[in-house]
């Protein structure tokens, strides 16, 4: 430990470093963990902005009707020997479905 001041950082706007010299060590332990706690906040607080960007660039099929959620997936069900395609996805805990068309839209 230096028997010198600390020389503030460049990037610490000098009436900052100014109003910081003025403070008691207890004062300034407190502000360097308030300073600490809003950092990792702030921090935090952009790393979910920038998920939910994430979640809001995913795409949207092109062929996905109205009403249907984006995260819904196609799955084929049978009926009376003929195959279908539906939009499938999980509301809360039940299963919803959506008609799609056929799997070959030749029968």
């Amino acid at each position: 430990m230096s028997y010198e001041p600390p020389t503030p950082p460049a990037e610490l706007p000098t009436d900052i470093g100014d109003t910081l010299n003025d403070y008691s060590p207890e004062l300034l332990r407190h502000v360097a963990s308030y300073a600490e706690e809003l950092a990792e906040y702030r921090e935090r607080k952009e790393r979910l902005a920038e998920k939910e960007n994430e979640d809001e660039i995913e795409e949207r099929p092109d062929d996905l009707p109205d009403g249907v959620p984006s995260k819904a997936t196609i799955t084929v069900k049978e009926i009376n020997d003929n195959r279908y395609y539906y939009w499938q996805w999980r509301d809360g805990g039940k299963t919803k479905s959506k008609y799609k068309g056929p799997v070959n839209p030749n029968e």
